[in-house]
């Protein structure tokens, strides 16, 4: 799927609350004008906000391997992968704990990869 016709629900619903937000559970994700397949993540009570950035428009070599469960609960075979964006000075992105998410229905879940070639905060690069 190409950037430009990248379509993801408005409404998401995780199946737990993602770490640090809880007991949150209900979002809305909002495209940001102007900067392809970035997105506002906000709780629906207006308490939490984050950015997610789609792993496939600009990470094409992030290729995590979720438990299969994880990806199962959410009843597609093949998620949407978000990562968590935090900005700054030198912004970076989180490649341990991507967001899955079945962009028919907008349940998703954020999962913890296991294993080290992951980083939490790998450096968000203009290239």
């Amino acid at each position: 799927m190409t950037p430009s016709t990248l379509q993801l629900p408005a409404v998401l619903r995780f199946t737990a609350p993602p770490p640090g937000l809880e007991p949150r559970v209900d979002f809305t994700l909002v495209p940001i004008e102007g900067a392809s397949g970035l997105f506002s993540l906000s709780a629906a009570d207006g308490t939490a906000r984050l950015f997610v950035l789609d792993a496939a428009t600009h990470l094409p070599d992030y290729a995590p391997q979720p438990a299969k469960s994880d990806v199962e609960r959410l009843g597609t075979s093949g998620p949407t992968v978000l990562v968590v964006v935090n900005p700054g000075a030198q912004s970076t992105f989180n490649l341990a704990a991507p967001i899955l998410l079945n962009a028919e229905t907008g349940a998703c879940q954020q999962v913890i990869l296991e294993g080290p070639q992951w980083p939490l905060r790998a450096p968000l690069s203009a290239g």
